[in-house]
C-alpha cells in the first residue's frame, strides 16, 4: 500500500509541473523560475530527507565531478521542459517528451554497448509513426513541440550517464544534484531578473488573488521536491525498471488531463492518436530493456 501511495504522489507531482509553470504566467522569467524551483526543491529535501530516511546529508567531496555534471543535466532538462510548457499545451509537451526511452536505448547502444535486436527496429518505426501522426511542426506550437523532443534526449543522456557510473538516485545524491543545478541556474537572477515576485494575480475560477511566488514555490516543493523524495523512497521498494514502466504511461496521461481540467486544453485527434502510439512504443521498449536487464536463472543440472 505504501508503494502505491508513493507512486501516486510521484505521478501527481510530476503531472502538476505544467500547471504551475503556466499559472506563473509572464510574472517570472522562465529561467529564473527554474532557479527558484530547484532552490525550493533543494531546501525541501534538506528538511524532509533526514526526517523521512533518518539519515543525515553528507557533502559529496569525493564525487564533485559527477555531482556537478548531473546537476547541469538536471538544470538543462528542467529548463527545457519548463520552457516548452510556455510554448505549447501540456499534452503536447509530455507526449513529445516521452521519446526519452528511445533516446535511452540509442545512447545505451552507443556508449554502453547494448546490442539492438530486430524487435527494436519495429518499435522505432512505431515511435516515428506516432511522432509523424502527432504533427509536431503544425498547430502553432512547433517551438514547444521540438524543445520537448529535444528535452527527451537530455533526460536520456542523464539516465545513461547515471547507469554508466553505476549510480542510483539515493537521498544524499539527489539533494546535491539539485543544489548544483540551482547554482548553475543562479545567473538567471542577473541575466533575466528576479521577476515580479510580489505580483498578486486574480484567478476567476478561485474567486481570489494569489501571489505568483506561490506557484514558483509549489513548482519547487511539490512538483520537484516531493517527486524526487518519493522516487528515492519508492526505489527502495521496487526496481527502477518497474518504476519506469509505470511512470512512462501514467504521468503523461494525468498531466494531459490536468491541462484540460485547469486550462481547457484539448489535444487534437492527431495528437491523441500519435501520442498513444508514441507512449505505447516507449512502454514496449522500456519493458524489453527491463526484461533484458534481469539476471537469467542458472541451470543446476
Amino acid at each position: 500500500m505504501k508503494t502505491l501511495i508513493l507512486l501516486l504522489l510521484i505521478t501527481i507531482a510530476e503531472a502538476t509541473i505544467g500547471v504551475f509553470v503556466k499559472l506563473t504566467g509572464d510574472a517570472i522569467p522562465i529561467y529564473t523560475l527554474n532557479f527558484y524551483a530547484l532552490s525550493f526543491a533543494a531546501l525541501f529535501l534538506l528538511i524532509s530527507m533526514p526526517l523521512a530516511t533518518e539519515e543525515g546529508i553528507t557533502a559529496p567531496w569525493g564525487n564533485l565531478k559527477d555531482t556537478v555534471l548531473i546537476g547541469a543535466l538536471i538544470a538543462a532538462q528542467i529548463s527545457a521542459f519548463n520552457f516548452a510548457m510556455t510554448q505549447a499545451p501540456i499534452a503536447n509537451v509530455v507526449i513529445f517528451w516521452s521519446v526519452a526511452p528511445l533516446f535511452v536505448f540509442i545512447f545505451s547502444a552507443l556508449f554502453l554497448g547494448e546490442r539492438p535486436r530486430k524487435v527494436h527496429g519495429l518499435i522505432f518505426v512505431l515511435a516515428i509513426t506516432g511522432i509523424v501522426l502527432a504533427k509536431p511542426l503544425e498547430g502553432g506550437y512547433m517551438v514547444g513541440n521540438l524543445v520537448a523532443l529535444g528535452d527527451g534526449a537530455i533526460y536520456a543522456a542523464m539516465v545513461v550517464y547515471l547507469r554508466s557510473e553505476g549510480k542510483t538516485e539515493t537521498d544524499n545524491d539527489i539533494f546535491w544534484f539539485l543544489v548544483a543545478g540551482a547554482i548553475i541556474l543562479s545567473p538567471a537572477l542577473v541575466l533575466a531578473g528576479p521577476g515580479d515576485v510580489t505580483r498578486i494575480v486574480h484567478y476567476e475560477a478561485l474567486g481570489t488573488g494569489l501571489p505568483v511566488m506561490l506557484w514558483a514555490a509549489a513548482l519547487g516543493i511539490f512538483s520537484t521536491g516531493v517527486a524526487y523524495l518519493c522516487i528515492s523512497l519508492v526505489l527502495q521498494r521496487i526496481s527502477a525498471n518497474i518504476y519506469s514502466l509505470v511512470d512512462i504511461i501514467v504521468s503523461p496521461v494525468v498531466a494531459a488531463f490536468l491541462g484540460f481540467l485547469v486550462f481547457g486544453e484539448v489535444p487534437s485527434l492527431n495528437m491523441i492518436v500519435g501520442g498513444a502510439i508514441l507512449l505505447g512504443s516507449g512502454f514496449w521498449l522500456t519493458w524489453l530493456m527491463a526484461a533484458s536487464s534481469q539476471p537469467r536463472p542458472h541451470r543446476t543440472d
